[in-house]
């Protein structure tokens, strides 16, 4: 009996500590993120209660089970994908993992929680269900930050060593020192980067850059102050003004009404010439057909572009034959360890609701982020 106990005990112990260890892995994994808190508790908020049923989209039964580890008494429903989720969320509490959009949100009439499986949020924006505060909307800003920005610096690397251009003379079998010129061979160190859109992604993007020893500027709509890595910060109406002095332009605005076309002629006329455009947020914050005209002039000196309108890009879109472009197909959130840290940051979203705590990453409906 004694021996018994004993064992009982250390069991106890072990479960406890690994309890312990998960608690500060998610913590560390929040502050890395830079994930922000919600200012009460979700407790609070009118018409919150404990919800009994939640439907999510789940990539195995594994997963599943793990989600439901920290979610007793309350009955998880799989979902294969949004479209699945859809025929299942009439008379859910929440809704996890689905791409946010109209038809989503106009199903899960009873639902108080909705969390959208990516950061953009664009199709959501100005859903009276969500702006009105009836339905709590959260998002993964952030959570790919740092793997966006890691792709941002490859490809500003991929322009200003030659590595697109040798790219593809290495697929020719040619061997030709003379495809790139010094003048086309930069040293980024001292250059000035604009990060167009200061947000999680930006941020990461900003503190790589000054890192090589770059001058750093940005905009962002919420206010002109930044960290200490960025000389400066703007406001949205700032942007052809502080790209006029940028070397490089990296884009990584949300996408909203103001943020629409704002990459368009006359702000790529006022670039210096020669100078480099990089965009990971939305394709449509670019006029297409401008950035075209500005990379066959020359005006722009090469794009890395992971977004483009339409996507996929079709076959013979004139995009594909500009001058020094590379397109890397809206992959650069892609990394061997996202699909356990979207996976952890979501599960802990899910344990702090169920328990009425203060939620990660609310967005803000109206503005779209």
């Amino acid at each position: 009996m004694k021996r018994t106990f004993i064992l009982a005990a250390a069991v106890g112990v072990l479960l406890a500590t690994a309890a312990h260890a998960a608690e500060e892995s998610i913590a560390q994994v929040i502050a890395e993120l830079g994930l922000k808190e919600d200012a009460k508790p979700v407790r609070d908020y009118a018409g919150w209660k404990k919800p009994k049923t939640v439907v999510m989209v789940v990539d195995s039964p594994e997963r599943l089970k793990w989600m439901q580890e920290i979610a007793p008494g309350v009955k998880l429903i799989p979902a294969v994908n949004t479209e699945g989720a859809i025929p299942l969320i009439g008379d859910v509490d929440v809704v996890m993992n689905v791409g946010c959009n109209p038809t989503i949100v106009n199903a899960a009439k009873k639902a108080r929680w909705i969390h959208n499986a990516n950061a953009g949020v664009e199709q959501c924006r100005g859903i009276p269900a969500l702006t009105s505060g009836k339905v709590l909307f959260t998002n993964m800003a952030r959570v790919n930050g740092g793997t966006m920005a890691e792709h941002v610096i490859a490809l500003m690397f991929g322009l200003t060593r030659g590595i697109v251009t040798f790219a593809k003379a290495t697929e020719r079998e040619e061997w030709n020192p003379r495809l790139v010129t010094f003048s086309q061979m930069w040293e980024v160190r001292g250059r000035t980067m604009l990060v167009a859109g200061l947000g999680g992604i930006g941020t990461e993007v900003a503190r790589l850059a000054h890192a090589l020893g770059m001058n750093v500027i940005a905009t962002r709509g919420s206010g002109t102050t930044g960290p200490d890595f960025v000389s400066k910060v703007g406001k949205g109406e700032d942007l052809a003004k502080f790209a006029a002095e940028a070397d490089i332009v990296v884009g990584s605005l949300p996408l909203t009404p103001e943020t629409k076309g704002v990459f368009n002629k006359a702000l790529f006329d006022g670039m210096k010439r020669g100078s480099l455009f990089i965009n990971v947020g939305r394709g449509e914050s670019v006029v297409q057909d401008d950035l075209i005209a500005a990379l066959n002039s020359g005006q722009l000196g090469g794009a890395g572009l992971d977004v483009t309108t339409p996507e996929p890009l079709p076959k013979g879109h004139p995009l594909w034959k500009a001058k020094n472009l590379v397109v890397t197909s809206h992959t650069s959130s892609y990394s061997e360890q996202r699909t356990d840290r979207v996976w952890a940051v979501t599960r802990e979203q899910l344990r702090r609701y169920v328990a009425g705590e203060k939620m990660l990453s609310v967005v803000d409906a109206q503005r779209g982020y």
